[in-house]
């Protein structure tokens, strides 16, 4: 398991947004990432989520995160 922020949040997302964000310069990733981290220690439905599957709430993290970032 990655332990970066920035690896850990690109390793959340589905594999096409992996590959366009991992070609991002470094600071917008970790901008994205550092969201990605304050998404999932605020929302308790994330955390309700993560109680049954971490990889999931994390990728639901990273999908609002990303979805927020770039619209």
């Amino acid at each position: 398991m990655p332990t970066d922020r920035v690896e850990r949040f690109l390793a959340a997302l589905d594999p096409d947004h992996r590959e366009a964000v991992g070609a991002w310069p470094r600071e917008e990733q970790e901008r994205l990432a550092a969201a990605w981290t304050r998404e999932l220690e605020a929302d308790d439905e994330l955390d309700t989520l993560d109680e049954l599957s971490p990889a999931a709430a994390e990728a639901e993290a990273a999908r609002r995160v990303l979805e927020r970032g770039t619209g």
